[in-house]
């Protein structure tokens, strides 16, 4: 189940509506996570490190990630984040 991150245009970010999809935030911490749902991600602030099994992904703002539905890995969150999400 591997993690996808891009990089999207201004077009691909409108037809999406980022804009509209809710925040979460996060300060530096390290915990485990479990995806019962896929969960698509825009990263507008912050730098995270995830690793799930032998996939290790570095994250910054302006990565927009997919996280698979099963999917367990563990955030570090080295600078505090904020990000559009929306789960499927």
């Amino acid at each position: 189940m591997p993690i996808t991150v891009e990089k999207l245009s201004p077009k691909k970010r409108e037809t999406l509506r980022l804009d509209e999809w809710p925040i979460w935030q996060c300060e530096p911490s390290t915990f485990p996570w479990h995806y019962d749902q896929e969960e698509s991600c825009y990263i507008l602030e912050g730098e995270i490190t995830v690793t799930a099994g032998e996939q290790t992904m570095q994250i910054s703002p302006g990565d927009y990630v997919t996280f698979p539905k099963g999917l367990d890995c563990q955030w570090q969150v080295h600078s505090a984040v904020r990000k559009h999400y929306l789960f499927r």
